[in-house]
């Protein structure tokens, strides 16, 4: 049986050979990074040395493609370099090969002056520390340092060709209160460097600009038409090239040139995404704050054909492009305008259209049974002037109407048979189908009647009753036309 101090031994052991490992992975790994950084730029890496932050301009890249542009801008102000034909870019076309070259520098030099300028801010923080707050631009800040160097009182240097006077007054202002010291003679002598090499950056990008204005409007004619020689230089140079950029999807090309942005933990509501090169285009910034994104979206969509259309030199005149434009300038003027109105709509005419009715005995019938009979309408109607007789019907009040109002005297009124009206044809028919072709009333009747006065006269039998049917009944009650009726229907 194995003793306590022999156990712990054992486990000590276990631990080594456990550790032995996980040592060698770390040696490894600590290795590589040393060989992805390179040993000497390790050992020399000194945040203080400007050289050693940004180190751009000491590259062989940098000076070819400048020595390039710089012979290129003199032959062109000399008027050297004869105007080519153009058909389409080639690879091995030596302007367009150092015009790709020069967009992507443009690119590169942008990111070293924000370089430089996090260099500045961090040296001078110590003799002006409110000055980044209330110079914004890295270039204006450069040459405001450049001006004021170590010099205390601000009023002694003339900042008016360098910032707008509003701006001019709140620094004079704030640097009678900062709380800043003087730099030494080193540190003064660096900031200086940084200054000069951010002006200088500068002036190699103005530089790289101009030759690619020149050269864009030979490149890409349509594309430069559209949206500028700028932003068709700066979208070619992150593309990688005129022929890569037309392969790129519209979605893709919205975003080129669009920059993370940090909020430090700030609200993303305000934020407005994916805003790219095509963002900054005169198109997109004429256009109203809501319809920008829109209107990205549009010019993006554009920018991708345009580059199709010089990738192959299909319209080297640039006459597309400016088509183009036009067209997206008035579909953007067209979004604008405001809806139109509401315009009220006629009512049609009442049956101006003659409605389908179904005809046939059934219907007929149908209608005989269910429609208004004369007497329905004079309970509907109501006199002038004079009280409407009603009856109890339950707990209900009936009103009649004018029913019995007519002056006849009669105590109830006749309802009118409806009858159903026969045409001329018909009615000839219905006659001698009941009383033969002679047209003789019943045979029961005489045309002899005997009366007190002159005894024997000759008649109408059928005068009495059509008589009673004319005026709806005799005056008296026990009638044989009169009978019991009554005034439901």
């Amino acid at each position: 049986m194995a003793t306590l101090a022999e156990s712990f031994l054992a486990d000590l052991e276990e631990l080594s050979d456990d550790e032995e490992p996980q040592q060698q992975q770390e040696a490894e790994a600590e290795g590589e990074d040393q060989d992805m950084l390179g040993g000497d730029e390790l050992d020399n890496l000194n945040y203080d040395d400007l050289h050693a932050v940004a180190h751009l301009t000491r590259s062989e890249r940098y000076t070819t493609i400048m020595d390039a542009v710089r012979g290129a801008n003199a032959a062109d102000e000399a008027g050297d370099a004869p105007p080519t034909a153009w058909a389409g870019p080639s690879e091995d076309d030596p302007t367009y090969k150092l015009l790709v070259d020069c967009n992507q520098l443009a690119v590169d030099i942008d990111n070293e002056i924000v370089v430089v300028y996090n260099f500045l801010r961090d040296r001078y923080k110590t003799k002006f520390p409110e000055l980044e707050s209330l110079v914004h631009n890295p270039l204006d800040y450069a040459r405001v340092v450049q001006a004021i160097g170590n010099e205390m009182d601000v009023t002694l240097v003339d900042l008016d060709r360098l910032l707008p006077p509003a701006t001019v007054m709140v620094v004079t202002v704030t640097a009678t209160t900062t709380s800043g010291k003087p730099l030494s003679e080193e540190e003064l002598k660096k900031v200086q460097d940084g200054c000069a090499m951010t002006l200088q950056l500068e002036e190699d990008k103005h530089l790289i600009l101009k030759l690619v204005q020149q050269q864009m409007d030979r490149i890409a004619p349509n594309l430069s038409a559209a949206v500028g020689t700028e932003i068709a230089a700066q979208l070619m140079g992150v593309a990688g090239g005129l022929i890569n950029l037309s392969k790129m999807p519209a979605c893709n090309v919205q975003v080129l040139g669009a920059k993370r942005k940090n909020l430090a933990g700030f609200s993303s509501t305000a934020a407005q995404p994916h805003q790219g090169f095509i963002f900054a285009s005169d198109i997109v910034q004429q256009t109203p704050p809501s319809l920008r994104p829109k209107a990205a979206r549009l010019v993006g969509a554009k920018c991708t054909l345009l580059a199709r259309v010089d990738a192959y030199g299909q319209d080297p005149s640039g006459t597309a492009g400016r088509n183009m434009k036009e067209e997206m300038v008035k579909k953007i003027e067209k979004w604008q305008e405001p809806p139109p109105a509401k315009t009220a709509k006629v009512l049609p005419v009442p049956d101006a259209e003659v409605k389908k009715r179904r005809g046939g005995k059934r219907y007929r019938k149908m209608k005989e049974r269910f429609g208004m009979t004369e007497l329905r309408k004079q309970a509907n109607r109501m006199m002038f002037n004079q009280v409407e007789e009603e009856f109890m019907d339950g707990e209900d009040a009936i009103g009649l109407g004018v029913i019995g109002k007519d002056g006849s005297g009669r105590l109830r009124a006749v309802a009118a048979q409806q009858r159903q009206k026969l045409s001329a044809k018909a009615q000839k028919k219905f006659q001698l189908k009941n009383y033969g072709s002679s047209g003789a009333t019943s045979g029961l009747s005489s045309s002899l009647a005997f009366t007190p006065i002159q005894g024997i006269e000759l008649v109408n039998p059928n005068q009495a009753a059509q008589d009673d049917r004319m005026r709806g009944g005799t005056e008296s009650y026990f009638s044989e036309y009169s009978g019991f009726k009554s005034a439901r229907v």
